[in-house]
């Protein structure tokens, strides 16, 4: 009797170890940045958190949601910053599993209307938002790296409405990256076609399980609900990743 209770405690301790110690190595595996972020930039990492989670996968988003149209302006000089601020320049983009399936059936009802969508930006390696703080240091203008942000999560995308007939962008009033109040979903001084473009668009998007960012009427984001850690993985390895 004394032996089975022995040996059962001996078996509970090597199971609580194994479990600690395999939480300790992943943790190890985390890189924390001088800014105090834990940041995962190692595709094996990466993957392990995939294992444990299917949900955390990053799906590219043209290979996952027809008619998508890209204007990945962090991979041009077309941006506020004037310069390229994604090297080499992607041409993909990814927002976590979750995010990527709810955009899909926005782009879905969309269609029905004649719509579509264009992303401007979606998830952003950590790093660049590093490099867009050094450089502008101002949080009205760029996301503080001591926080990670959205974008650098897989949550965050930066979007707008299509026509499809035209390829042209609805009116919004102010194009992306505008940094005035008129950008403001509470902005009242357009025309009433340009708030409903705006409305349809943050209608559609919360229909469909997104946040607004309300000084920013392209900015959406899905929750945090999941702890989705922050990533500093490159483009072109998340894309060879999916393809394996």
């Amino acid at each position: 009797m004394i032996y089975k209770i022995v040996f059962t405690r001996y078996i509970s301790l090597l199971i609580i170890l194994f479990f600690f110690h395999g939480k300790l190595s992943f943790a190890q595996e985390i890189t924390v940045s001088k800014y105090g972020v834990p940041v995962i930039n190692k595709t094996s990492v990466y993957q392990e958190t995939i294992h444990k989670d299917s949900s955390k996968a990053m799906v590219e988003l043209k290979t996952a949601i027809p008619g998508i149209v890209y204007d990945l302006r962090y991979a041009t000089t077309n941006n506020f910053m004037h310069r390229l601020m994604y090297m080499p320049p992607t041409r993909y983009t990814f927002l976590r599993a979750p995010a990527a399936k709810a955009l899909a059936e926005v782009q879905k009802e969309l269609k029905g209307m004649g719509y579509g969508l264009k992303i401007f930006d979606a998830y952003r390696p950590y790093s660049v938002t590093v490099s867009f703080w050094e450089l502008v240091q101002d949080e009205r203008y760029v996301a503080n790296p001591a926080k990670g942000s959205g974008h650098n999560r897989g949550l965050a995308v930066d979007l707008t409405i299509i026509d499809l007939k035209t390829h042209r962008e609805l009116d919004m009033g102010t194009g992306f990256d505008n940094f005035t109040d008129s950008a403001h979903h509470s902005f009242t001084g357009f025309s009433t076609a340009v708030l409903q473009n705006r409305q349809l668009l943050k209608e559609i998007m919360a229909k469909h399980g997104f946040n607004m960012l309300e000084t920013e009427w392209w900015h959406y984001f899905w929750p945090n609900d999941r702890e989705y850690e922050v990533l500093d993985l490159p483009f072109g390895q998340l894309a060879t990743g999916n393809r394996q």
